[in-house]
């Protein structure tokens, strides 16, 4: 569908842009070329009457993209998680962008899980409310289980909701062209690996089995995390359109009134819900990305509950233990060994200056820990971090981004707890067990057990493979000559880990 036909709906949108006053302030955030911002006006400021008007109490960018209706909501929301796109400023504005729709009618959505289910709804529900909650995909309705009068939540997706992001998915991808044609500077923020991120982003919400695989995969992870739960997921009334869990019973979590009122310790509470954070983030590399007060609750007994997992983090091991030893040397002051970690993980090319990078992160730490104990933030750390990085010619990874964007809801969360938390006291226990568990003497052992299992398999066949390279290297062509480079290279790298390996196993056990 990606094609000339867009072109109506870029018109609508650079419309909309203008009327609400949007259009410079989305300029200015992606620093466009005077080409671009020529055919940005050329489609919207002729047909500035088409504009949607938007609502006029929102900030610019909120208000023209609530008006534009679902894709461009969620597409918002999805920004606001990349300040290194759109700058922090507008990611800022994003970051409060609101899907509350009008919702569709309780018939349809009833007419939709029966399809899905294959079953009448009366058979499978004793009852199924109005909805409860209306976003730009789906909403939730609250049912009773027929079988054992259980409370669930059933999300449904909106009717035709698919064949509407299709199409404006498309034009975004129309326009990040437009944007790489008109104005090559722009390239560098990569705007087609923008899109294409958010369409995964979308497809995986638009299929609400791989929803619920990442719920369960979450619950799996943290299951005997004292003081946390999770819905469980009902699969066996779940489909592509239809999502049924348990009923979430508690409190907002940002409701603070209410909180007190149940009796529960705000306090501790703040300090979980970040601990929480980083223990899924460090230990498991799965993280809830989208930890907002919406998404949380506080159950009767004190537990914190999450739910809604269309957007979960992930985050490799070997990129963990970097993150880890970051936070670490940061909350030691110890500025070069947070340079060396960023020479060494390769974030920062060889040929700059390890010290004069040190320095820089001791300009980065030191204000921040000269402030009051309840002012020092974890996020601004990290934002300023990214500067000096970028400044210094780190790449920008994707799942630090979104790591940091989570970081910071979650410690707007912890503070509106508790505005006097000390945000390295509580974290100092959770870096510093994961440090010691994934660098240690130990952690070696670990990863030489697990390079042993992977070398186990190959074992049997390494002579094979030797013989058959070498009677291809007897007369070979040129591609074969290629690939026997490649293959001693490889097996060379293996000597060397294993060695490696060896060498530091007799080293921590010395």
């Amino acid at each position: 569908m990606r094609g000339p036909h867009n072109i109506w709906r870029l018109i609508r949108t650079g419309a909309t842009l203008e009327r609400t006053g949007a259009m410079n302030v989305v300029l200015d955030a992606f620093d466009a070329s005077p080409a671009l911002r020529f055919v940005a006006r050329a489609l919207g400021l002729p047909f500035k009457f088409l504009g949607y008007k938007g609502d006029a109490s929102m900030p610019p960018a909120t208000r023209a993209l609530t008006a534009l209706g679902p894709a461009y909501i969620k597409f918002g929301q999805v920004l606001s998680t990349r300040p290194d796109v759109v700058g922090d400023e507008l990611a800022i504005q994003l970051r409060v962008l609101q899907d509350k729709l009008p919702p569709f009618p309780v018939e349809v959505a009833k007419a939709e899980v029966e399809k899905e289910l294959g079953y009448s709804i009366d058979v499978i529900f004793d009852n199924f409310s109005e909805p409860v909650a209306a976003a730009s995909i789906a909403q939730v309705h609250k049912a009773t289980l027929a079988s054992n009068g259980e409370e669930v939540a059933v999300k449904v997706l909106r009717p035709g909701i698919e064949k509407a992001f299709r199409k404006d998915v498309d034009a975004f991808y129309l326009a990040a062209r437009m944007v790489e044609l008109f104005s090559p500077g722009s390239r560098r923020l990569r705007p087609m690996e923008v899109i294409e991120h958010f369409d995964g982003v979308v497809r995986g919400e638009l299929d609400l089995r791989l929803e619920s695989s990442a719920a369960s995969e979450f619950a799996a992870n943290t299951k005997g995390d004292a003081g946390f739960q999770l819905p469980e997921i009902k699969w066996d009334l779940s489909a592509r359109r239809v999502m049924t869990l348990g009923w979430a019973d508690g409190v907002p979590m940002g409701d603070n009134a209410a909180i007190d009122a149940a009796g529960h310790d705000r306090v501790a509470l703040s300090e979980r819900v970040l601990q929480l954070f980083l223990l899924h983030a460090l230990r498991d590399g799965y993280f809830h990305a989208d930890m907002h007060q919406g998404n949380l609750k506080v159950a009767p007994n004190g537990d914190i509950i999450a739910y809604d997992f269309g957007i979960m983090g992930h985050i490799d091991e070997y990129t963990r233990r970097v993150y880890a030893e970051i936070l670490y040397g940061f909350i030691r002051k110890d500025y070069k060994r947070v340079a060396e970690v960023h020479f060494e993980a390769g974030y920062v090319p060889a040929h700059k200056d390890v010290d004069e990078f040190a320095r820089a992160l001791r300009a980065v730490g030191e204000p921040i820990f000269g402030m009051d104990a309840n002012r020092i933030s974890m996020a601004r750390l990290l934002s300023y971090l990214f500067e000096v990085t970028e400044r210094f010619g780190m790449e920008t990874r994707t799942e630090l981004i979104l790591l940091q964007r989570t970081m910071v809801v979650v410690e707007g969360v912890a503070r509106s707890l508790n505005p006097n938390m000390n945000i390295w006291q509580v974290a100092s226990p959770i870096v510093t067990d994961y440090i010691t568990k994934s660098i240690g003497p130990r952690a070696v052992i670990d990863d030489l057990t697990r390079t042993a299992r992977v070398l186990s398999r190959f074992g049997p066949r390494l002579p094979a493979m030797v013989e058959a390279a070498l009677i291809r290297q007897s007369n070979p062509p040129e591609t074969s000559r290629q690939g026997f480079k490649r293959w001693l290279v490889a097996a060379a790298l293996v000597g060397a880990a294993a060695s490696a390996g060896i060498i530091a196993l007799v080293e921590a056990l010395g």
